[in-house]
């Protein structure tokens, strides 16, 4: 994570650590400690090299005092380098032979110094360490060693600070090693010496209640009472972390009316009201002209309602694409700015940012203005974002392409309608606009940031685009910008904008480092927000290269966990060819662009409607197929069903042992009953387990089958679904041995 996600400089007692260098391999002779603890950007011979590009490589450092480490900072060349570290990890300790691994990333390939936050905390408390250990991994230059330019920590260090973190963390360390005993006894089933030593040290395993677990499974082998106890906690809400840290599965299901709908379509414009559970529709192109009309949708009827077939006739735009609108819930008016023009309208009169507002309640349609550029505001424009502070009554619109007059073809034309419309390619460079506010009350514009507009040197770049996704969060007032593209530059990288305080951070710049774990650049992405749950959803379903759309059109479903800083792709269907996507027609919505999605954050569903499926050799098709997406995660019936069936999978194999004939009975009543028989892989471990009952006994001359190591495995495996403040360590005892070898 970067300087510009978080001000960490400012937090309190923070400091710059000093440090030497303790341990490193170097291939440079007279490297000393100051080569990287001095920011010389311009001096080549001012760093660590590795001996070669194969780890294990390293560099120790040694602080001057025992600090608790928030944040190191890598300074770098004054240009790209190959020996820049494109991987690498860092370790701390408090000796240089026991370490722990705190960090696994990388560093841009660039001439800018980057600031990552370290992991201080165990148990939620500050621990403090000596040694911090670099250990390359890979170089941008593949074929090449690595190099480290400059390395700053910082941290605090005040001994009134760090004494009662050392003291807690010693505490710690003993704690732990205590519960790893504890552990290690209990599952070899020495009680005697687990009950002497939990006696002895008064320090708990674990929770009480998993310790009930433990004596109801483990040393009663009571797996009734077990499936009870789950069922309980299930209720208690102790499941509840499990399930919300597991991740999303996409459910699309297709809706119709029986009333007349919107038809085919792209470029459209769609906002949702949650309160009345009431989507709205505006306009587009239909493949041969620009529309006009304005629809409602209303789920709980399930059926379309024409408002309006031309709203330039009530007062309201003319008939348009690649426009933007959303909604005021609260005052129930919705707005709508910007629309593309072919380029042999682009006349000086045509060329007017009109700006108009929808009552909902009074159906009526109202000019804001004729033109916001004359206001202060934006020129006209399209594939811009926009979105609205509703608190504030404040609109924020950003990028998009300005309409300049025909000068002959556009240098870059709309998302819905792409390709050269007539005439030689334009020579001018296109004109992107900027970050614009507009006050609802006061009717007016302010610029807050643009290409023109001088940005400060510490600030990262907003560069403008069209395309993008913009989203506002209500609860952190920011907005979320990221992708979209700049001429032919296709963009990946994500910023926040602090409505507030006009802060920008950078969350990521879309390097190839974190390509695979991103969503496709390009510029025909939707994004959604759900500030309750703090995540973003983004569909993807165009490549950036749109000379071979035919070949990379694909879905793919994203999620961004604001919280946590994590990407997560919930599904990607890369098939391609009509006859796939004409039989998943009723399953999947086809790839597409120029599509409209929408979210009602209170129930928790998505709705997509129309778009451009990019048939080449049907250049003028539109869809208007009409989807609901639920993203669904186990829900609190589905994850007892999987404990009862692990438990009962666990009593089924533990009877297969010794009583055949009881276990064959067990199998085909007790946990078949529980078995999704429509699951075809559960189906098929089920209907494996008969086997157990034919092969050879593991039992010894005293009948003991060690039902007691069966039985904590089963344990284990139930306790995962509890939180980690619960439950045993997860380390073993004997995972913690260094055996070293005598040779032979």
């Amino acid at each position: 994570m970067a300087t510009e996600d978080h001000d960490y400089t400012n937090s309190s007692n923070m400091n710059k650590l000093d440090y030497s260098v303790h341990k490193y391999s170097s291939v440079s002779p007279n490297f000393t400690a100051q080569h990287i603890q001095e920011n010389k950007q311009t001096d080549q011979s001012s760093r660590w090299s590795s001996d070669s590009n194969i780890p294990p490589q390293y560099i120790t450092l040694k602080l001057a005092n025992l600090s608790i480490v928030k944040t190191i900072t890598f300074g770098k060349y004054e240009k790209n380098h190959v020996c820049n570290l494109k991987k690498f990890k860092i370790f701390v300790g408090l000796n240089d032979e026991h370490m722990m691994e705190l960090l696994d990333t990388g560093l841009r390939n660039d001439n800018v110094e980057e600031t990552f936050m370290l992991k201080h905390k165990i148990g939620g408390r500050d621990f403090p360490c000596r040694y911090v250990k670099i250990m390359p991994l890979q170089s941008w230059g593949p074929c090449f060693n690595f190099s480290i330019w400059f390395v700053e920590m910082n941290g605090i260090s005040d001994p009134e600070v760090v004494e009662p973190a050392l003291e807690w963390f010693k505490q710690y360390q003993k704690r732990e090693a205590i519960r790893l005993c504890l552990k290690h006894f209990r599952q070899m089933n020495y009680n005697d010496a687990f009950e002497v030593l939990q006696r002895e040290t008064n320090v708990e395993l674990e929770d009480p209640m998993l310790s009930q677990l433990h004596r109801l499974l483990v040393e009663d082998g009571d797996y009734e009472a077990a499936e009870a106890f789950m069922e309980k906690a299930l209720v208690d809400g102790l499941l509840d972390t499990y399930i919300s840290q597991q991740e999303y599965r996409a459910v699309w299901r297709t809706l119709s009316s029986e009333r007349p709908q919107p038809g085919m379509r792209g470029g459209h414009q769609m906002c949702m009201d949650p309160n009345t559970e009431t989507i709205y529709l505006l306009g587009g192109w239909d493949g041969n002209q620009d529309l006009s009309d304005l629809w409602t949708y209303q789920v709980s009827r399930r059926e379309w309602t024409l408002i309006s077939r031309d709203t330039e006739l009530q007062g309201g735009p003319s008939a348009r694409s690649c426009h933007k609108m959303c909604l005021d819930p609260e005052r129930r008016q919705i707005f709508t700015l910007g629309r593309y023009l072919d380029t042999q309208f682009r006349s000086p009169s045509n060329l007017r940012s009109d700006f108009y507002m929808y009552d909902i309640d009074t159906n009526r349609w109202t000019q804001i203005t004729e033109d916001t550029a004359s206001m202060g505001g934006p020129r006209l424009i399209f594939d811009h974002q926009m979105c609205m502070d509703v608190a504030a009554r404040t609109i924020y619109v950003f990028g998009g392409r300005v309409l300049t007059p025909n000068s002959g073809c556009c240098f870059r034309v709309s998302e819905e309608r792409p390709g050269c419309l007539g005439g030689l390619v334009g020579t001018a460079e296109p004109i992107f606009s900027g970050l614009y506010s507009y006050q609802v009350s006061t009717n007016t514009w302010r610029v807050l940031c643009s290409d023109n507009q001088p940005q400060p040197a510490s600030s990262p770049v907003l560069r403008s685009r069209v395309g993008h996704s913009m989203l506002f969060h209500p609860i952190e007032r920011k907005l979320f910008i990221f992708a979209g593209q700049r001429s032919k530059e296709y963009l990946n990288d994500f910023f926040t904008y602090d409505v507030d305080s006009g802060v920008v951070k950078q969350i990521s710049d879309g390097s190839k480092r974190q390509i695979n774990s991103l969503p496709a650049a390009g510029f025909t992405q939707r994004a959604t927000i759900d500030p309750t749950l703090n995540e973003i959803y983004v569909l993807s379903g165009l490549s950036k290269d749109k000379e071979k759309r035919d070949d990379n059109v694909q879905n793919s479903f994203w999620v961004y966990y604001i919280n946590q800083d994590r990407w997560s792709c919930v599904y990607q269907n890369e098939n391609t060819g009509e006859q796939y996507w004409n039989r998943m027609q009723h399953v999947e919505p086809c790839p597409r662009f120029a599509h409209q999605l929408v979210y009602d954050h209170v129930n928790k569903v998505h709705y997509l409607f129309g778009g451009n499926p990019g048939r080449t050799c049907l250049p003028k098709l539109r869809l208007d197929d009409f989807w609901r997406l639920s993203l669904i995660k186990p829900s609190h019936s589905q994850l007892l069903q999987r404990c009862k069936v692990l438990i009962r999978t666990f009593r089924y194999q533990e009877l297969a042992m010794t009583e055949s004939l009881t276990a064959l009975h067990y199998l085909q009543t007790a946990l078949s009953e529980i078995i999704d028989h429509e699951d075809q892989e559960q189906t098929k471990e089920f209907q494996q387990l008969a086997s157990l009952i034919f092969q050879d006994k593991k039992c010894n001359v005293d009948g003991d089958c060690n039902s007691h190591e069966h039985r904590f495995k089963l344990y284990e495996q139930l306790a995962v679904f509890f939180p980690e403040s619960m439950t045993q360590p997860t380390a073993n005892l004997l995972d913690l041995l260094v055996t070293e070898l005598v040779p032979l």
